[in-house]
């Protein structure tokens, strides 16, 4: 399905099944979607400060280059998820699951990550400056106290 450039904003997408549907560059800003199926969906370029995506699957998601600016994203699945130049700057990642991910060049500029795993994610050139790393699994296996 294609929903690219969709204005989505403030919808309630809680639960739904949109595995694979191409939200690139669609707005959903302030959108619920907390416990949804995005598996291997594209939202490259999609705005979605403020959204709740909450224990939503995220899986092969592409979000390259996404604006998550204060999103909820605890406990969200983001395993081999594509976040490179992503803008996650003050959002709520707390036990997140980005193994494998693609991390390189994203803003996590004060980004509430404790407890998220990210095994085997690249986080090159990724700003995590004021972060909170509190016991982070970090990509090399360790836990960051």
């Amino acid at each position: 399905m294609d929903l690219s450039g969709a204005d989505l904003a403030g919808a309630n997408l809680t639960g739904a099944n949109m595995a694979g549907i191409d939200l690139s560059g669609a707005d959903l800003t302030s959108a619920e979607l907390g416990g949804a199926n995005l598996t291997g969906a594209n939202l490259a370029g999609a705005v979605a400060a403020d959204a709740d995506f909450s224990k939503a699957y995220l899986t092969n998601a592409n979000l390259s280059g996404a604006v998550l600016t204060l999103s909820f994203l605890t406990s969200t699945y983001l395993a081999h998820a594509i976040l490179a130049g992503a803008d996650l700057s003050g959002a709520y990642m707390t036990g997140a699951h980005l193994e494998d991910a693609d991390l390189t060049g994203a803003r996590l500029a004060g980004a509430y990550l404790a407890h998220a795993d990210l095994t085997g994610a690249v986080l090159a050139t990724a700003d995590v400056s004021g972060a909170d790393l509190t016991d982070v699994t970090m990509p090399d296996g360790a836990v960051r106290a």
